[in-house]
């Protein structure tokens, strides 16, 4: 089965509605299943935060777990394609008493994953010595076969050299000092075997293992954008944070993977006060960006059916 028929079946065993976490006022996704699900069928980006195991000092390439923003997550409650779980309450009521048996049990499991990482590691460190071995055997034979005549003087030199060694030893037998220590160290084997690697779990337990009826948890707060981002979600439209180039969200016509973003919005209250200022730098860095600049709020007033969201984009031209 190939490694995108895999993913497929992966990405259609994710049912709805979706636990997300909260876990210190952050909202979180732990699977990548969930992850990629969100993305293709509800346009939820989010931003990873997690670090990577094989690059843990650097920044630029981040993964699991994924923060979903405010706006998100309540637009995926609303939908009811999600709910919202207290991860830190949830977690003392469920591993308070993990004791005794499932103790062990637990032990245990960690102690078996540290043994099949220590025989992993083992069984590369000898197909890495084997290869070496078998490209030094190559390369002696390829020595042997070029030096074919030696030099009189070359001859005489090692001659001498071999007489010197084996003086040496002679010497060596006659006082009855050991050039070798009889006492050996056990072999790598035997003490990898007794000696698994500790494991740390990235997680105590699986996602997909989250209370499926939790109680009634209140929508996360959002701001005043919230009303844009719905309008704009609701079109079809991919959002990231915006903070990148000054404004509350980027928008996206498809897939941040694979567009440039078109907008950058920001959301107002319908009777606020904008500043000119703000108009005008957010108009000109938008221009100067090759992106529109989009403000919108929700008309209290209005009577039309939807969501009486109105937009304008901004641009500038010079004269």
């Amino acid at each position: 089965m190939c490694r995108r028929a895999v993913m497929t079946q992966s990405i259609d065993s994710v049912s709805e509605p979706i636990p997300i976490s909260l876990v210190s006022g952050r909202y979180l996704l732990f699977d990548i299943n969930v992850v990629t699900y969100l993305r293709r069928t509800h346009n939820i980006c989010g931003v990873l935060i997690g670090g990577i195991p094989q690059a843990p000092q650097q920044n630029v390439f981040l993964g699991l777990p994924l923060e979903l923003i405010p706006e998100e997550v309540k637009l995926l409650v609303a939908k009811e394609a999600a709910y919202i779980v207290d991860d830190t309450a949830w977690h003392k009521e469920r591993f308070s008493t993990l004791q005794g048996e499932d103790r062990r049990k637990y032990l245990d499991s960690l102690r078996s994953e540290g043994l099949q990482a220590r025989k992993a590691t083992d069984a590369a460190a000898k197909e890495k010595t084997k290869k070496a071995l078998a490209k030094q055997a190559v390369l002696r034979a390829q020595n042997k076969s070029i030096s074919t005549e030696k030099s009189i003087d070359v001859e005489t030199t090692v001659t001498s050299s071999s007489e010197r060694v084996g003086k040496f030893f002679e010497d060596a037998s006659e006082s009855g000092e050991s050039l070798f220590n009889n006492e050996r160290p056990p072999s790598p084997e035997t003490s990898s075997a007794l000696n698994p690697y500790f494991v740390t779990p990235t997680t105590s337990y699986s996602p997909s293992s989250l209370p499926e009826n939790p109680l009634q948890h209140p929508d996360p707060p959002v701001s005043c954008s919230y009303p844009l981002f719905s309008h704009l979600h609701s079109r079809g439209y991919y959002i990231m944070p915006g903070l990148r180039f000054g404004g509350d969200y980027n928008v996206y016509p498809g897939d941040p993977l694979r567009f440039h973003s078109h907008f950058i919005a920001t959301g107002f209250e319908w009777d606020q006060e904008i500043p000119v200022l703000d108009l005008i730098g957010g108009g000109r860095l938008g221009t100067a960006v090759k992106k529109g600049f989009l403000i919108g709020g929700k008309d209290k007033e209005s009577e039309s059916e939807g969501d009486s969201v109105r937009t304008f984009c901004i641009e500038w031209a010079g004269m």
